[in-house]
């Protein structure tokens, strides 16, 4: 190899310099780029350098850059390979089969020395695939993906100012009508009054415009600022995805030229291909195309009711704040509930009717979709938890029922039963998605952690659907164990859980929505009425909500 093959290939950095002129670097001359290599001096020349050569050593075969696959693989190359990520003086020489990872001696040393399976890369390169023609274009596709999210992020920014900015212009808008209107009614009731009276007129015209500006100040000034408020948090999160999109971006497309400088060295063609499969899944996890399924460890119990609830719990819904904290809807008390980490109630929120589901907005508020068929109370109820206590925002009406809503990016997803519509942060009907002639078809409702699929789940006719952004539907999933789907739930990496209340059944679905991973719990896990589901990220755990059941359960998975 040659000795003084240079590549700035660094932790962090997302670019692979040319290899350097070594008869330029001889005469201690500026680092020239290396256009030539010749096998037999095991040297890199350039342009310039490379005349001399070939006068000097006429019979020596200079390969250009046409046949860079020739060159050898620059020693930084394989020193950045070769580094190990947590110890940066060390090199990985050995790899866990236990927790799939390369291994340096202080990493077996600290991690790994009760692992029964811990094998020297040498010994791996013959039972091991090493080709890494199929790694490539694996990249190139994983590329193109994150890069498709990072433009679609930065249109939900977009969005997101643009939706804060008609809300605001309605409600001035607003404002402005009622004046006008009044300010009419006045002209008109002042025709033909005296002197006198129309003196009195006036002054109380100015009373009530002043009123009307009061409480355009008071009202709707507070629920502009909590709009504005989950704009900027939600952009805050949605900048922080683009960062994470831009950070594997990079890693990504520096493995993707790496891939294409080692050659046929076995071990490094290994080590490159470990190290390239974990970025690849880093990246299908911020895609939501995790494919792992998940392992049930161990079940608690959990008592959600009140000394004040009139009725049996029935927990239609679950969310979880990022603190850790969870919000159950319990729709038979008419009561949002928020639990501590040890899943106690300590706060609720009497709604005006039944919550029927519940879902996060920002780090501390989340939208409750209300629903009374009888009454005819169809809404969506904002509230926001502040110090372990549930306070009430803004809400907006809706012209049908309510079964589900779902959040994605300050796109807010809500159910009827038949239909699935598209709605933005301050009420407006954006679109409708998805329909169907039948009741409860269209029931509850899920988005993908890249808003690119959403899912529903088809209680009438036991299936569950999955839909491209527009609503086109892309693929339909029906399970003998699967009857009367009702909860509904997708992780961060994008798994799908989905309950069934006939047979009792909590199982995970695939993200392309086409095929079981695993069954989760059943009845004979304790489970009755299951009517929701929801994964927590900071305990690796999914909490299964019941009807007419008291209590919740939590099941730690791996």
């Amino acid at each position: 190899m040659a000795a003084s093959a240079q590549s700035s290939v660094d932790q962090g950095s997302n670019e692979v310099k040319d290899y350097i002129c070594n008869a330029c670097e001889d005469q201690n001359n500026a680092e020239t780029s290396a256009d030539f290599y010749c096998k037999q001096c095991d040297r890199f020349y350039c342009g310039n350098c490379i005349d001399l050569h070939g006068k000097l050593l006429a019979k020596h075969t200079a390969f250009g850059r046409v046949d860079i696959d020739k060159w050898p693989v620059s020693k930084k190359v394989v020193d950045f390979l070769l580094t190990c990520y947590e110890h940066k003086d060390n090199k990985v020489d050995k790899f866990c089969t236990t927790h799939s990872q390369l291994c340096c001696p202080q990493c077996v040393s600290d991690y790994h020395s009760q692992c029964s399976k811990v094998t020297q890369i040498s010994e791996l390169t013959n039972s091991q695939p090493t080709g890494l023609e199929g790694l490539s274009v694996e990249l190139e596709t994983v590329l193109g993906e994150i890069k498709t999210l990072q433009i679609s992020q930065k249109a939900s920014i977009q969005s997101l100012q643009r939706t804060y900015k008609e809300h605001s212009a309605v409600m001035i808008e607003q404002m402005l009508g009622n004046l006008n209107t009044y300010i009419d009614e006045c002209d008109n009731n002042s025709v033909g009054t005296s002197g006198g009276n129309e003196q009195y007129l006036k002054e109380e015209m100015c009373r009530s415009v002043l009123s009307i500006v009061n409480e355009f100040d008071n009202i709707t000034t507070k629920e502009l600022n909590e709009m504005k408020d989950e704009v900027i948090s939600i952009k805050e999160s949605v900048t922080s995805s683009i960062h994470k999109c831009t950070t594997l971006h990079n890693d990504l497309s520096q493995f993707h030229e790496l891939v294409q400088k080692i050659g046929d060295n076995k071990e490094l063609c290994l080590i490159a291909s470990i190290k390239c499969k974990h970025i690849i899944q880093q990246a299908l996890t911020l895609l939501g195309k995790s494919g792992k399924a998940f392992n049930v460890q161990r079940k608690s119990v959990h008592n959600v009711r009140i000394p004040s609830d009139s009725y049996e719990c029935s927990i239609a819904g679950i969310c979880v704040l990022t603190d850790g904290q969870v919000l159950v809807a319990d729709s038979k008390n008419k009561r949002i509930k928020l639990l501590n980490q040890q899943y106690q109630v300590v706060n609720h929120w009497d709604v005006t009717a039944g919550p029927w589901d519940i879902c996060l907005i920002t780090s501390s508020e989340v939208a409750v979709a209300v629903n009374d068929h009888d009454s005819k109370i169809h809404e969506v109820q904002f509230i926001t938890v502040n110090q372990g206590k549930l306070v009430s925002g803004r809400k907006f009406q809706l012209q049908h029922e309510c079964t589900c809503i779902t959040h994605h990016q300050g796109d807010l997803f809500v159910t009827s039963g038949k239909e699935l519509y598209k709605y933005s942060l301050n009420g407006k009907l954006i679109c409708r998605l998805y329909q169907d002639r039948q009741d409860w078809t269209v029931f509850k409702c899920a988005v993908s952690p890249t808003g690119d699929k959403l899912y529903i789940t088809d209680g009438m006719q036991d299936k569950l659907l999955t839909l491209a952004r527009d609503g086109t539907l892309l693929a339909t999933y029906s399970d003998p164990a699967l009857g009367w789907l009702c909860g509904l739930h997708v992780t961060p990496a994008g798994q799908v859980l989905v309950c069934g209340g006939w047979p009792p059944t909590v199982l995970q679905v695939g993200w392309e929505g086409e095929s079981k991973l695993a069954n989760l719990a059943t009845h004979k896990d304790g489970v009755r009425s299951p009517r929701s589901v929801c994964y927590i990220s900071t305990t690796s755990s999914i909490i299964v909500g019941q009807m007419y059941k008291d209590n919740i359960l939590v099941f730690r998975v791996e």
